[in-house]
């Protein structure tokens, strides 16, 4: 079978970097079930493993493969077992939460995404506190966040919940859809671009696999109902795993997270509104409490920030992992999740800089 993997989102830089990698070949993870992976590569899809030295090189789960990643492999075919992943290519994006558990410990939930879809039903499991979540983390991804309000048939005071989404969204795009009318079907299908990969984000029941399967044309996700007597909805999707559309693009179908931790996230970016009203503080190490000329405490009481908001700010800012740490810090912590750490970057970079001085 020959496949063209540049339908998967296969580009020259991956290719690239590929070449460091002599007698490996090229794929792209499309599934995970714990330590078990699928990955397509030129001649199909095969169930693939991570090699011993990778496992043990790994500082965390971060450094397994995840759905989305491009991969090194050892063989083209399974006829003799399972594949090998040797190698993770440098992740162009990352969206990453907190693992379950005490530990501080980071998760990707998928790689190498261009558009997230961050979707919440717009019934009684609605809550703007969980979309500043989501939010969050999508800004650090470095792909571009989308929110989709699913379930639009099943809203009686649909203006007052986009009015709540617009208070916690500036700069993101919303669209209202119902799997019922297909209403927001057609822009939706103006974010799929070929080559391009969304990942679908959200709570369980909220239609993610629905509408994949509208996209898809055909139910190739199994789908369930929400329950009635709390409007939440049940575990569908039980693992992540990667689809390519019929008209070209490819979606990440991901399972429900009701209780998103954050490992990592881009506060400034998702509360803009707050740290532009807190840099006007009198003092710069303001605590927002008793200083005189608090401006965030002014704000609050003129009513053009909301309390909640800068609360669940204050929330999220003792939440997130490397809060407290200076910039230099902060920017290793990116590069280990995006690189594997500051010295493959620079491997690297003076790999791809040596072989253009070559031509």
């Amino acid at each position: 079978m020959n496949i063209n993997l540049k339908n998967y989102g296969l580009n020259e830089r991956f290719n690239q970097e590929a070449t460091l990698y002599e007698g490996l070949f090229i794929a792209r993870v499309t599934e995970q079930h714990r330590e078990l992976y699928k990955v397509i590569n030129e001649w199909g899809e095969m169930e693939a493993s991570v090699s011993g030295k990778l496992a043990y090189q790994a500082d965390d789960q971060t450094s397994f493969p995840a759905v989305g990643d491009w991969v090194m492999i050892d063989r083209l075919e399974g006829s003799n077992g399972k594949a090998i992943i040797h190698h993770i290519l440098r992740r162009k994006s990352v969206l990453a939460r907190q693992a379950a558990g005490t530990e501080n410990v980071g998760q990707v939930i998928a790689a190498n995404i261009d558009t997230i879809f961050i979707c919440m039903s717009l019934n009684a499991d609605f809550n703007v506190r969980r979309i500043e979540r989501y939010l969050t983390i999508a800004w650090d991804s470095m792909a571009t966040p989308v929110i989709i309000l699913t379930k639009s048939d099943l809203c009686n005071d649909l203006p007052l919940k986009l009015k709540e989404i617009a208070s916690v969204s500036m700069g993101v795009a919303v669209i209202i859809c119902s799997s019922e009318n297909e209403e927001g079907f057609g822009e939706l299908n103006a974010y799929i671009r070929p080559e391009e990969t969304i990942a679908f984000v959200g709570s369980s029941g909220v239609g993610k696999s629905t509408l994949i399967n509208c996209l898809m044309g055909q139910n190739v996700l199994a789908t369930n109902g929400i329950r009635e007597e709390d409007a939440k909805g049940r575990h569908t999707t039980t693992h992540r795993q990667l689809l390519l559309l019929p008209k070209g693009g490819i979606v990440i179908d991901t399972p429900g997270m009701r209780e998103l931790q954050i490992h990592t996230g881009n506060l400034s970016k998702t509360f803009e509104d707050v740290e532009e009203i807190a840099a006007q503080c009198k003092f710069g190490d303001c605590s927002h409490g008793v200083e005189p000329g608090c401006a965030i405490r002014e704000a609050i009481e003129k009513g053009t920030l909301s309390q909640k908001r800068f609360e669940s700010y204050q929330k999220l800012q003792r939440e997130v992992s490397y809060d407290g740490l200076n910039a230099r810090q902060l920017e290793n912590e990116k590069l280990h999740r995006m690189f594997g750490g500051k010295a493959e970057m620079k491997q690297l970079k003076k790999y791809m800089k040596d072989k253009k001085n070559n031509r």
